[in-house]
């Protein structure tokens, strides 16, 4: 992973142009030697990398060296390229008085870099001849192999069999036999524990048994929450509380223990509640959490709670309980199980000898010994290898190993085969989250580009390029698939496996490439041994009062949950991203961080960012949704020409006056996410429009002002590209407009009223794959015959329709349909339910429904 981060930096350095000038002569000479230098030492790193787990310290020093100066190098080279970038900002007189103006501290930062460049040099040729003296021999360099993702993968989004489901493969019968006993209410039992080892399918099977309609339908209440080993009493008290009493008021998370406990005991004598704590460790953990409650649930009261554990945690409560021990898979199931992921319909019918296959296959799938996660990961990686002599060389050289590490040595594999270095960067990060944590990947993305493991494709959007990663790690089985998107038809949520998590997080800890602090694992930026290298990145989880961290040179920090959170001057960071926090001081760390390239502030308080935020001239994405500011976001921000992505809340601060507003140069915003709570004299819409006409690159938009003028219709005219809008909260509207973008494939419109039927007018997007309406007050809709042609999810809220008038051929592609509050459309209700293409249907607050 050393030369990963190497080739990273060095990808930046390569695109940093300095441009010659009187001022800049001699650097600019001096920068691209040293350029060239960097890329000699690139192929000595992929030798000395390779051989640094031979246990040859001074090989692991090299290799840190080697790192180390390509940091250096990259650092110093943008210090320049900040410089011209900033002094091309302002054009004409006051910025010709601007340049005059730093002309002695860019003199400064000029001598600076030059010295530090000399020094660099010197450094490299010192490590040119220590890899000579340790034999160490330039393996030059290799091109970067491109990600293929089967098409089938991609696309065939409502068949498509997520991870659970797979992992489900043989416990049918186990998953009736628990249903049963949670609904049986003749029987006294007030608990039932799912016991077996990581990885056998424990969490999948308790999923499906709590989605089930069943389940869902015969407790009042339920709660699901995960435990695990780094878990918080209090905080896992809470987060029950909120799911089953169903608010997320913030009264709550100012309760102790003991309130909440007795708040919880208080619900369950009245209500019949289900309670899932999945992933439960230790004995402890259920007698801490049973102590504060007071009272387990009441069997004749038909609550129940439902444990998933590696040991047989519910036999030391003092409770009615049912304790299961979940089967390993039989070779029938096991080959099931393998087949499903190494050779799904879609590839059987281009192997010639599916036999052979399959005889191989048989016998690979008996040495998992029925483990789902061994299977699934096993059957990912055999998908990328479909010849028979390599699954034959597999079988072969079959490690003898306990089931534990038998994964661990799965995981390994499917590692290694990785297509290239910048998506084995890209799966290593997601252990810089939380275990359990449910991962949005449109937010890894952006942290995935700001990092540079995302590389420049001809013809290809990073996003786009980022999305095909992704889908990668999930057909491979190495990330678990939580939900779609069923407009873009990409991955949106994710989460990891504990078992690969460890596996992540070891594997990066060992590289220097990321430092996970918690409350097991200790201080950061230590490495455990003389053979791990000096991590630049760290994420801290979960900590108290905790000064973030300890060496200066960090590139990335990432915080979770940490109550207080003081962070010292970094000023070589790339990445900051922290939530649930409270921020001391941070306004005057941030003001320094010229490098900058993602700046994320999640639900945390004590927010204010320097007037010259401007300067961080490198930004892609801002996101403080959530978060209280106290201050306004500055104006300089939208100075800045490579932000891409926009996530603001009430701190938005209005642009200039039209007459002064400066013609912006954003051609690489995507997205812009505005949420105001008011509209008054501090904002003035009709500039507010000018403003954001100029963002003609934006895919994304979601406006939610209140109130929205309608006004703000006028935007789509210069937004030709967007596929996803969201606007509201719309006042009256006799209509809709007809100049939607046609590329949209997402729209959501929340109005108070909308007088005239919009259907007529929608349904003729071409692209619009998912619709969400509010506020309909007519008492006829019609969709004529071929309208909404890619149509798949629909959700009404606050419709009058009586009459739904449909011709044949309308919404052909429709399987979602959603309605809330639509109390007179009982009739047509029932006729929809008929629709065999629909495969869900959801009514809320409807009567007799």
């Amino acid at each position: 992973m050393a030369e990963s981060a190497y080739s990273i930096v060095l990808s930046n350095v390569n695109t940093l142009a300095i441009q010659e000038t009187t001022l800049l002569c001699g650097v600019t000479l001096e920068v691209e030697s040293l350029k060239d230098e960097l890329k000699r030492l690139q192929g000595f790193l992929r030798d000395a990398d390779g051989k640094r787990r031979l246990r040859d310290e001074d090989i692991v020093v090299l290799v840190s060296q080697i790192r180390d100066v390509g940091y250096e190098a990259d650092n110093a080279i943008e210090a320049v390229d900040h410089m011209q970038k900033r002094n091309r900002l302002k054009k004409g007189f006051m910025g010709a008085i601007a340049r005059y103006a730093r002309l002695p501290s860019d003199l400064t930062t000029l001598l600076n870099v030059g010295v530090e460049i000399e020094h660099i040099k010197r450094k490299i040729s010192e490590i040119v001849e220590s890899a000579k003296r340790l034999e160490i021999v330039d393996l030059g360099n290799v091109p970067i192999e491109n990600v293929h993702v089967d098409d089938e993968f991609q696309q065939d989004y409502p068949n498509y069999q997520n991870y659970e489901e797979i992992l489900l493969v043989g416990f049918e019968g186990e998953y009736e036999e628990i249903v049963e006993k949670l609904v049986d209410t003749e029987k006294s039992l007030s608990a039932i524990s799912i016991v077996a080892m990581g990885g056998a399918g424990k969490t999948a099977l308790a999923k499906k048994v709590f989605m089930s309609c069943r389940v869902q339908e015969h407790f009042g209440k339920t709660a699901w929450v995960t435990v695990s080993q780094k878990y918080k009493g209090t905080d896992l008290l809470k987060e029950i509380m909120k799911q089953i009493i169903g608010s997320t008021d913030e009264s709550i998370d100012k309760l102790n223990e003991y309130e909440v406990g007795q708040k919880i005991h208080d619900f369950l004598l009245q209500t019949k509640c289900l309670v899932v704590l999945d992933d439960v460790w230790e004995t402890d953990t259920w007698e801490q959490l049973n102590r504060s409650i007071r009272a387990s649930p009441d069997a004749a009261n038909g609550s129940r709670i439902l444990i998933t554990t590696r040991k047989d945690i519910a036999n030391h409560v003092q409770i009615p309980t049912h304790v299961h021990h979940l089967k390993k898979l039989d070779e029938e199931k096991s080959w099931e199980l393998l087949s499903s992921k190494a050779l799904p319909s879609y590839k059987r019918s281009v192997i010639h000898d599916v036999d052979e296959f399959e005889k191989l296959g048989r016998k690979l799938a008996k040495k998992c010994d029925g483990l789902p996660l061994a299977l699934a990961l096993l059957g990912g990686y055999l998908s990328k290898h479909l010849n028979a002599r390599e699954w034959s060389d597999i079988l072969l050289d079959w490690p003898s190993t306990r089931n534990g590490q038998m994964v661990q040595n799965i995981v390994a594999r499917s590692y290694k085969d990785l297509p290239n270095h910048y998506l084995r960067s890209c799966f290593l990060y997601i252990a810089s989250y939380p275990k359990d944590y449910i991962i949005d990947v449109p937010r890894l993305i952006e942290l995935w580009i700001a990092e540079g493991f995302i590389p420049k494709i001809p013809n290809h959007k990073l996003e786009e390029t980022a999305e095909t990663y992704v889908a990668e790690l999930a057909q491979r089985s190495l990330v678990e698939v939580i939900e779609r998107s069923r407009a873009h038809g990409c991955i949106d949520i994710i989460k990891i496996h504990d078992i690969l998590h460890d596996w992540c997080a070891e594997e990066a800890r060992q590289d220097g490439f990321l430092d996970v602090k918690n409350e097991t694992t200790g201080q950061v930026g230590e490495p455990a041994s003389s053979n791990n290298l000096v991590s630049y990145r760290s994420s801290f989880q979960s900590l108290s009062n905790e000064i973030l961290p300890g060496t200066t040179n960090i590139r990335t920090l990432l915080g979770f949950e940490l109550q207080s959170a003081s962070v010292p001057k970094l000023r070589l960071l790339r990445v900051l991203s922290i939530e649930k926090s409270t921020l001391k001081d941070f306004c005057t760390v941030i003001s320094g961080c010229i490098h900058l390239r993602y700046l994320r502030l999640g639900n945390c308080g004590g927010v204010v960012l320097p007037s010259s935020i401007g300067q961080l001239l490198y930004l892609q994405t801002i996101d403080l949704r959530d978060s209280y500011l106290e201050s306004q976001v500055p104006k300089s921000l939208w100075d800045i020409p490579s932000l891409r992505n926009v996530y603001l809340d009430d701190g938005f601060s209005p642009p200039p006056p039209p007459a002064k507003s400066v013609r912006l140069n954003h051609k690489e915003l995507q997205t812009l996410f505005l949420g105001i709570s008011h509209v008054g004299t501090k904002l003035c819409f009709h500039d507010m429009v000018i403003f954001l006409g100029q963002m003609n690159q934006l895919t994304t938009l979601f406006l939610m002002i209140f109130p929205m003028p309608t006004e703000a219709f006028s935007l789509f005219a210069n937004m030709p590209h967007l596929v996803d809008i969201t606007l509201g909260q719309l006042g009256v509207l006799d209509k809709l407009p007809h100049e939607f973008p046609q590329s949209v494939r997402r729209l959501v419109l929340y109005a108070d009223v909308i007088r005239q039927d919009p259907m007529p007018i929608l349904e003729k997007l071409p692209c619009l794959v998912v619709l969400k309406l509010e506020g309909y007050e007519g008492k006829t809709m019609s969709c004529s015959a071929q309208g909404f042609p890619q149509l798949q999810e629909l959700e009404l809220h606050r419709f009058s329709v009586e009459e739904w008038r449909t011709e044949e051929g309308t919404m052909s592609k429709l399987f979602i349909l959603t309605l809330w509050k639509c109390e007179k459309m009982i009739k047509v209700c029932e006729e929809l339910l008929d629709l065999s293409y629909l495969s869900h249907v959801t009514l809320a607050k409807m009567p007799y429904f």
